[in-house]
């Protein structure tokens, strides 16, 4: 078996092991849907007449994806690098990419998960989501906007040395981020330099290509620029990401 293999297969079992925090990835999210769906039930937002679950669905569940990436990976690796775990692994052949290969596939796997379950109860008559009919479109969206957060978490992951930390970090980055990001609010709520502002934010990008494939809020073209403002994420939180990775807090 392959190193990337024993990993991946590894993490998989940690995870679902771990109940309390598997079930709270997936509520999560679905709690701010719930509270959202039952306050703005039945109004519409603008004049268009689209209902305020259109505005609020694509932003909910792309920030509940990208912060389970951002958590999963940054928990995961300052727990090995506290336990010298990563030390252990370096002394074998395998190498960086598989360690984090193989925390990548997971993440990618428990955010179509959410992101499936987040839409099919997004669409029940409570709630009244409606697709649009390029809704396929949000894979890639969510494929690369996974890949840009996951690349965050590694920063905060090789930073941070403790829980509380990882936890303090994640939090003060996620939670603004939300709101400045269109993911609680619809973004022509907010102040016109606060939306050009949002334009720095990964989840930004995002928000846009999600809500562009899912309700038909924008066209090919936000899809299409939100992936590439993803794509660019990726590398910048990429390179930091292989400066700041530690394998002991030794060193």
């Amino acid at each position: 078996m392959s190193a990337y293999a024993a990993l991946t297969g590894a993490g998989y079992r940690a995870q679902i092991r771990d109940k309390a925090t598997l079930f709270f990835t997936f509520a999560f999210p679905l709690i701010f849907l719930v509270v959202f769906g039952v306050i703005f039930s039945g109004q519409d937002v603008d004049e268009t007449g689209r209902p305020y679950i259109s505005y609020i669905a694509p932003g909910v569940m792309s920030w509940g994806v990208a912060t389970a990436a951002v958590f999963s990976v940054a928990f995961t690796l300052m727990q090995w690098r506290r336990d010298d775990l990563l030390r252990l692994i370096r002394m074998t052949p395998t190498r960086l990419p598989s360690v984090l290969g193989s925390r990548y596939v997971l993440a990618l796997a428990v955010g179509v998960v959410q992101a499936v379950l987040f839409v099919g109860i997004a669409m029940l008559p409570p709630f009244g989501l409606e697709l649009n009919g390029d809704w396929p479109l949000v894979l890639p969206a969510l494929v690369f906007g996974i890949t840009a957060f996951l690349t965050i978490g590694v920063v905060i992951g090789s930073v941070a040395d403790t829980p509380e930390a990882v936890a303090a970090i994640a939090n003060c980055l996620m939670v603004p981020m939300a709101f400045l990001s269109g993911s609680f609010l619809p973004i022509d709520m907010l102040p016109s330099w606060l939306q050009t502002m949002s334009r720095i934010l990964p989840l930004r990008y995002l928000n846009d290509a999600a809500a562009a494939a899912l309700t038909g809020r924008g066209d090919m073209g936000d899809i299409v620029m939100g992936c590439g403002g993803l794509i660019a994420f990726t590398v910048i939180f990429g390179a930091v990401a292989l400066k700041t990775f530690r394998w002991s807090n030794r060193a």
